[in-house]
């Protein structure tokens, strides 16, 4: 079975979308965000989603997309701080937020990816964070217990990424996108430059096709900045 598809919308049409979903979004700030793939989900219409990203984009842009036509219900997040919409949602109760210290939120990707269902950690012990959640001592010294995350699909984007789905990340892209690519059911990726099978150097993949559902190439990447800031140049 080829993995290799024209773009999002096919790449979706293979997918069993439906209102209510889990959906991971793969990216740290505006780096490394699969923006064919928003766009496409939010031309489908699907809605009260549940989206597990490290942050929500900004208001025109990334999941800022889906915030702005309603379609997202719940994030579950690290930092939001960019993103006037998803402020206004928060506040007025139409929109549901789990905060996780980003340290933890990795190893819950990581452990959904690697089927470890619960881990303790101390990041949080004390705080809202661990309210509710179990807590126990070690050698001594308290530690909060988080389960894993998972979602009915991920959306990754890669620097380049080979026929059979193999993938190569680049610089900060590479965050949280390999971790997500292993905790859905369904992995779409889209990447800038997809190869033939065997172009990439077995050595440097970063996610091995085994966790890719499908994959493209993608277009018309903005790759926009959040914060530019500048300093003089030395003369």
């Amino acid at each position: 079975m080829t993995k290799v598809v024209a773009n999002a919308q096919e790449a979706l049409s293979k997918v069993k979308l439906r209102d209510g979903m889990t959906i991971m979004a793969g990216g740290f700030g505006l780096c490394g965000i699969p923006e064919n793939l928003i766009r496409a989900l939010r031309d489908s219409g699907i809605k009260n989603l549940t989206v597990i990203s490290n942050n929500a984009g900004v208001d025109d842009f990334g999941l800022g997309l889906l915030l702005q036509t309603r379609q997202i219900r719940k994030m579950i997040s690290t930092y939001v701080g960019e993103n006037a919409t998803f402020e206004k949602q928060f506040l007025s109760g139409e929109l549901e937020l789990e905060f996780v210290p980003q340290g933890t939120f990795a190893e819950r990707l990581r452990a959904g990816g690697a089927g470890i269902p619960a881990f303790f950690t101390p990041a949080g012990v004390g705080t809202v964070i661990a309210e509710g959640k179990e807590i126990r001592v070690f050698d001594g010294r308290e530690y909060v217990m988080e389960k894993a995350l998972h979602a009915d699909l991920s959306i990754v984007k890669a620097f380049k990424g080979d026929a059979l789905g193999n993938l190569i990340y680049r610089r900060t892209a590479r965050n949280f996108n390999p971790m997500m690519a292993t905790a859905g059911d369904v992995t779409l990726v889209e990447v800038e430059h997809l190869v033939p099978a065997g172009s990439l150097d077995p050595d440097s993949i970063h996610t091995p096709g085994v966790y890719v559902s499908y994959i493209f190439q993608g277009s018309d990447y903005e790759k926009r900045i959040e914060q530019r800031t500048t300093r003089p140049r030395l003369q």
